[in-house]
């Protein structure tokens, strides 16, 4: 069965729909024939080819049971939670609540209600099993990591087919214009000099287009319950390299401010293991690294003329 076969009519779920990887994955699944319900916490308008929008806190375990009883999807996406790596304090019970609690709520009505599968957006920040001292560096990555800990055990102690998937530094069209890359593109687009950390971090960049593939290829895939994948590239590149692939794909005469801003403690420098996804999920990233700069600042770049806003 080819892809569009599978996805036919096929009724899924996408939590956090109106979020960077939500509205490309449910934009996505829209174009393969997916009955595609999704929620967000605003209300959002329903338009002709895209999801049907439920506006539903994921954080009360009845909201939940009554959207899952009523529509009772196959496939279910959980992107939902807050956003931001930051270390502050203030972030502590904001994640643990969206992240946290949202994601132990779908698996106790997954595994009551049923489905065919459960995909689980970890993160790249979450402590690695190979680390001596697995220390979260946020709340942001302590929620995450404990929500794929309790992904695993509801999978091993009652047969949740949950799936987790970790994408690592995802860009592209859309993204927040607060995020790294997007704020440097409209930084240049306005003639303003970019002010950075350091820019010494590395990361796993990967193109938005192909972590959305990742997550198709996990949602048909046979087999794969219980497991962990990683969604990236396999290699890294660092802030800065990043930065001047930007000034000079847009050929403008500005220099970054680099050490401007304080690098965060404890940001973790991972890359991706390809092989198990490549193996099970028949997924890679594609997307050559500056190709999908250069889509990004594009994308950026009409809007902005289109607009004169992001």
């Amino acid at each position: 069965m080819n892809t569009c076969d599978y996805w036919k009519n096929r009724k899924v779920l996408v939590t956090g729909g109106s979020g960077f990887l939500g509205s490309h994955l449910c934009q996505r699944l829209c174009d393969l024939g997916a009955e595609v319900h999704a929620t967000s916490r605003a209300c959002r308008p329903i338009r002709e080819g895209g999801p049907i929008w439920w506006r539903s806190d994921l954080s009360s375990l009845d909201e939940g049971r009554a959207l899952l009883s009523k529509y009772r999807p196959e496939v279910i996406y959980h992107l939902a939670g807050s956003v931001g790596a930051s270390p502050s304090k203030d972030l502590v019970l904001p994640t643990f609540q969206s992240l946290l609690v949202s994601t132990i709520n779908l698996l106790i009505l997954s595994t009551e209600l049923g489905c065919r599968r459960l995909i689980l957006a970890g993160s790249l920040t979450e402590p690695s099993s190979q680390e001596a001292h697995q220390t979260p560096s946020s709340p942001y990555s302590a929620a995450k990591w404990a929500a794929s800990g309790y992904g695993r055990m509801f999978h091993s102690l009652y047969g949740t087919p949950v799936v987790i998937l970790v994408p690592f530094m995802t860009f592209g069209p859309g993204q927040h214009p607060k995020k790294l890359i997007p704020s440097v593109i409209i930084s240049l687009l306005k003639g303003e000099v970019p002010r950075l950390t350091s820019g010494l971090w590395e990361a796993d960049w990967v193109y938005v287009d192909d972590v959305v593939q990742g997550f198709i290829a996990a949602g048909e895939a046979p087999d794969v319950e219980g497991k962990t994948f990683d969604m990236g590239s396999g290699t890294k590149s660092s802030v800065r390299s990043i930065v001047e692939i930007l000034v000079r794909q847009m050929g403008v005469h500005v220099k970054p401010a680099f050490g401007a801003i304080s690098d965060r403690p404890m940001e973790p420098i991972r890359v991706a293991n390809v092989e198990q996804a490549r193996q099970q999920l028949g997924w890679e990233c594609s997307t050559i690294l500056e190709k999908g700069l250069r889509q990004t600042v594009d994308w950026y770049a009409a809007r902005f003329q289109a607009t004169g806003t992001f």
